[in-house]
C-alpha cells in the first residue's frame, strides 16, 4: 500500500463551500451571516440558502467564501462553535 497524501488548498481559495447546522430558529440564518461576514467580509449573502430537516428541528445554512487561509478557516469555526446554537461545520 502506498501512503497517499490528502490533497493540500492553495489559498486564496475561492467558492470554498462550507454548510453550517444547527438548531433552526427565527435567526438563526441570520446569525450564521453575521458571524461568517466578521470572517469573510466578501460573503455574497444573495447565495446563502437555508434548508430545514425534516421536523424542522435543525437548519442547514450553505454558502461559499473566498478562502484566505487556515488561520481564517479555523478562527470561522471556533466562532460559529461558540455561538452555541451551531452542531456541525463542514
Amino acid at each position: 500500500m502506498s501512503d497517499t497524501e490528502a490533497p493540500k488548498i492553495e489559498f486564496p481559495c475561492e467558492n470554498y463551500p462550507i454548510k453550517v447546522l444547527g438548531r433552526g430558529g427565527d435567526n438563526f440564518q441570520s446569525l450564521v451571516i453575521e458571524v461568517v461576514q466578521q470572517h469573510a467580509p466578501d460573503l455574497d449573502v444573495s447565495t446563502v440558502t437555508v434548508q430545514d430537516s425534516k421536523k424542522g428541528t435543525f437548519q442547514s445554512v450553505r454558502f461559499s467564501i473566498t478562502a484566505t487561509g487556515e488561520a481564517q478557516l479555523s478562527a470561522l469555526h471556533k466562532a460559529l462553535m461558540d455561538t452555541g446554537r451551531v452542531t456541525m461545520v463542514m
